[in-house]
């Protein structure tokens, strides 16, 4: 098995992490969380791959005869896109509503947020 897409995982994490710590803007953060999150889609497929597997319905082959792939991984990998849509939506939602009140996206002038 191939270490490419772990370090491709591992780049993409560590780049929304340099986003997320560097960032002047609101929406920039929220991107550079989708970033991150993008890391966990391509980890998740690099768990679940196997050379020259099969889509894992089993009308047209006997079980055994050929490998395929893990059907769980795949749900997983779903389910984290749609959580990582929803989050993403949430927070730009988010987002909108402090630039109406404060007029401002930048953290640095949101002095009246901090306690």
């Amino acid at each position: 098995m191939s270490v490419l897409p772990y370090l491709v995982a591992g780049w993409l994490f560590l780049v929304g992490c340099y986003g997320l710590a560097t960032s002047r803007n609101l929406i920039h953060a929220v991107g550079s969380l989708a970033v991150c999150q993008a890391s966990t889609y391509v980890l998740l497929l690099a768990v679940g791959y196997r050379r020259g597997g099969t889509a894992p319905v089993y009308s047209d082959i006997e079980p055994g005869s050929r490998p395929v792939v893990d059907p769980v991984v795949q749900a997983l990998t779903l389910t984290d896109v749609v959580v990582g849509a929803t989050v993403t939506a949430l927070l730009l939602a988010l987002v909108v509503q402090v630039a109406k009140r404060h007029g401002t996206v930048d953290p640095d002038e949101l002095r009246e947020l901090r306690g």
